[in-house]
């Protein structure tokens, strides 16, 4: 008998072991009749499909057959796709969590998924989720697509789909239908799509896919099932269009006064089908006044800080316009390029009063083309078209007024071809220009992208090469090169790579650089257990390496060692724990141009510790603090303190908490130049504070009110100031008494949204800040607390709108007339 269990066992595990390994498949079946989308699964249309079962967990217990039972059916039209699942459990102990659209992660709630790999090729493709409380998720998958653990594509961009969900004795059910107006896929009679299933199970944080995610192998899509024998889809054109409205006003400092300003605007967005793969969209007139602040802080440093793009339309479906990552949505519709000129005017004559001028670069119009041929290749062209602005000043002694143009008519265009390859393999080209009317400043960039995977998927060969040019008086050029080799599946994985920027690249026309003229070299090594142990469900150890040089002047610029090690707790609590390690550094960029002196910055090592709570509770904390030690100078510091804490009240209404502390002595920054033309540094103490209160109340699954608080303080007293010498050193060192940077930022933004229907909604938006000439006194107010009360004391802006966007779909209008 126990020979019996000894010869059994290891023959059903490699049973299991085919099983898994193996892809699995599902035969489309085409409905005259389409279901009604009611939760109920009992029209005619899922009689006698065969469903999808036998799910199988990634986590925590990767390989093993899910804790409950999932069955799946999918069948389709020539107007949608359509998916049914039971999900069977104890309707008692499912959570129910309401949250906003595409904001299931880390909430109390169980959802369901479906991904779709329309055209085959391992690499781009749909998701659509539903939350057990009918809260929509909807996502493009992509290589170019960095995500968070837990989420798989593109969040940002938004569809038009119909999805119910109800509560049974033994579960509950999801039932969506997908119109092809929100996929894309290739012309043929018959085809076959990738398809996986996703359940996620909230009170025992099981994740389980129909068809195995082995977390032992790199990459997603590569590891889904088929959907087979989709024959003769004859979609419907695909039509939309979604007018707007928006009115408001707005009430700014000015002065010893306030301006107001009503606010108006309309426009539309247009989506056009060209055919199954190709897809324009348009918006006319746009306007961006209902998005988030932006967090913007005091820059010590020489390099441009990167913001993050909150307009949707710029977030929508532009995953092949960024896989070069030389597309930096911002520079469209950014600043004016004279608006700081405008204000330095005011700030330096008394006399003369600014009328007008605007801080943001109005569009004509801007449009996206995109799509995939039956041969894999995607086409992709953007364009958007910026307005001339002006501002306007009037001299408060003779009345005269005067108009300055603050930026010029702009063009910009991008246009990429991207061709998939085999094994998860692509090769892209890009190209970007920006024209500007008259003797403006024009640019190019031209790139090409490759991606090569073997058979096994083991290992990959990455690179690129991008040449920019300016167009000036005294034009320039450029060029950035990148080749890595990475073993990227096993237990075991490593990489080394090289990136050159040369002196002259610049891509910040309509990409984003922090600097060039750089040769990097950088490697890692990192060992990954994604099976649970005695001690952990999870944990990787990694090393790494990185050694930095100008390209030209070729000369050392300084070397990190870093290691880290992650462990994922049986308890569900994460910790990271991180050592680096700075032995050298020349800090060419602080001193600019043409690159002859560097600051040396001190010897450096820090010991960061990050991590969270089980995210399942209602009190959810995650944690980072760094501390550092400078060696050789013992009483220099730099530290982060940061925590978050969020608490959920009810299924409707979570609050969140923020602090981020940081700061550091005798940090070095530029000082301009002395009265010979050297480069000059300052020496200040610097302290960083951030504090975020947000929260969201759900009324219901369509209806939410969003807000969020930040205060933002960098207080900067400068201590000495000093030239540099050949090493590095600071050399004619002068005390510096008196000069405190204090900066304050206060935002606020509330939005109440309502979706009415699929693709309409209204939003009422409100949002506070603190005028731009408030100040507080550094010298007298050097605590957090008092910058936090006095910056509420001071005058703010204030903006009150509403927003309306209708979704009118072609063929649903021809239908009813």
């Amino acid at each position: 008998m126990l020979l019996g269990k000894i010869i059994c066992l290891p023959l059903l595990l490699l049973v299991c072991g085919q099983v898994f390994s193996q892809s699995k498949s599902l035969q489309a079946i085409k409905v005259n009749q389409p279901p009604k989308i009611d939760g109920q699964l009992d029209d005619p249309a899922w009689q006698n499909v065969q469903p999808a079962t036998g799910f199988i967990q990634n986590f925590p217990q990767a390989g093993q057959p899910a804790s409950q039972k999932t069955e799946v059916k999918i069948v389709y039209d020539d107007e949608a796709i359509y998916v049914g699942a039971y999900l069977y459990d104890d309707p008692a102990l499912l959570r129910k969590q309401i949250t906003a659209r595409d904001d299931e992660q880390q909430k109390d709630l169980d959802y369901f998924s479906v991904f779709f790999d329309t055209y085959n090729d391992h690499q781009n493709g749909f998701q659509f989720l539903v939350t057990s409380s009918n809260v929509q998720t909807d996502a493009r998958l992509a290589p170019s697509v960095v995500v968070d653990y837990g989420e798989y594509g593109d969040k940002t961009w938004d569809a038009v789909w119909d999805s119910k969900v109800a509560i049974k004795e033994n579960g509950w059910v999801v039932e969506m239908k997908i119109p092809y107006t929100s996929l894309r896929f290739a012309k043929k009679n018959v085809q076959d799509w990738g398809i996986q299933f996703l359940r996620s199970e909230r009170r025992i944080n099981e994740t389980s896919f129909w068809t195995y995610v082995d977390p032992n192998i790199n990459g997603f899509i590569n590891q889904f099932g088929l959907l087979k024998g989709l024959t003769n889809i004859q979609p419907p054109l695909r039509l939309s269009f979604s007018p707007y409205i928006s009115t408001g006003i707005r009430s700014t400092p000015e002065n010893s006064g306030y301006q107001t300003k009503w606010l108006q605007s309309g426009g539309m967005d247009v989506k056009y089908g060209i055919n199954e793969s190709f897809t324009l969209d348009a918006t006319l007139i746009p306007d961006f006044g209902q998005v988030i602040s932006d967090n913007v802080v005091n820059n010590l440093t020489p390099y441009e800080i990167k913001l993050d793009e909150n307009r949707p339309f710029f977030t929508e479906g532009t995953d092949i316009f960024n896989k070069s990552g030389l597309f930096y949505s911002r520079r469209v519709g950014a600043t004016p390029t004279a608006y700081d000129s405008v204000n330095k005017l005011a700030w330096a004559d008394p006399n003369i009063e600014i009328l007008n001028n605007p801080g943001r670069t109005q569009l004509y119009n801007a449009l996206k083309f995109s799509g995939r041929t039956p041969g894999k290749l995607g086409i992709g062209f953007f364009n958007a078209i910026g307005a001339p602005m002006y501002a306007s000043i009037r001299d408060r002694t003779t009345g005269e007024k005067t108009k300055i143009q603050t930026e010029v008519l702009t063009n910009y265009n991008i246009f990429v071809l991207d061709q998939a390859l085999k094994d998860r393999s692509y090769i892209t080209f890009t190209n970007t220009n920006v024209l500007r009317n008259g003797s403006g400043r024009d640019a190019n960039v031209t790139g090409l992208d490759f991606s090569l995977y073997d058979k096994k998927n083991t290992y990959n060969l990455k690179g690129y090469g991008h040449y920019s040019k300016v167009f000036l008086a005294s034009p320039y050029d450029g060029y950035n090169t990148l080749l890595r080799i990475a073993k990227v599946s096993g237990r075991f994985r490593y990489s080394a790579q090289n990136l050159i920027e040369s002196v002259g690249y610049d891509p910040t026309d309509l990409g984003f650089l922090q600097t060039a003229n750089q040769n990097i070299n950088s490697g890692s090594v990192s060992y990954n257990q994604y099976t649970p142990t005695h001690n952990f469900l999870s944990y990787s150890y990694t090393l790494s390496a990185t050694y930095r040089r100008l390209y030209k002047p070729d000369k050392f610029s300084d070397f990190t060692l870093q290691a880290s090690a992650f462990w994922y707790l049986k308890n569900f609590w994460d910790i990271t724990l991180t050592a680096s390690y700075l032995p050298d550094q020349h800090d060419y960029f602080i001193t600019g141009k043409p690159f002859t002196k560097y600051a040396r910055r001190p010897q450096y090592g820090s010991l960061a510790l990050t991590g969270s709570t089980d995210s399942r509770k209602r009190l959810f904390i995650s944690y980072n603090f760094l501390v550092s030690d400078f060696f050789k100078n013992p009483e220099k510091s730099y530290f982060i303190v940061e925590g978050d804490v969020r608490y959920r009240f009810s299924n409707q209404l979570t609050i969140d908490l923020s602090h981020r502390h940081e700061a550091e002595t005798d940090y070095i920054t530029s000082a301009g130049k002395s009265s010979s033309g050297e480069p000059m540094i300052a020496f200040v103490d610097f302290k960083d504070v951030t504090s975020v209160l947000s929260g969201i109340y759900n009324f219901t699954s369509r209806i939410n009110l969003t807000l969020r608080v930040r205060h933002y303080w960098s207080y900067v007293p400068q201590k000495r100031t000093a030239e540099l010498d050949d090493r590095g050193l600071p050399v004619s060192v002068t005390p510096v008494t008196g000069i405190t940077g204090n900066v304050n930022y206060f935002n606020t933004d509330a939005f109440l949204t309502w979706d009415f229907r699929y693709g309409s909604r209204l939003i009422f938006g409100y949002k506070n800040w603190l005028g731009d000439d408030e100040t507080v006194d550094g010298n007298k107010y050097t605590l957090y607390l008092r910058n936090l009360s006095q910056s509420l004391n001071l005058r703010h802006g204030n903006e009150l709108t509403v927003r309306f966007i209708y979704y009118l779909d072609y063929s649903q209008l021809k239908k009813k007339h």
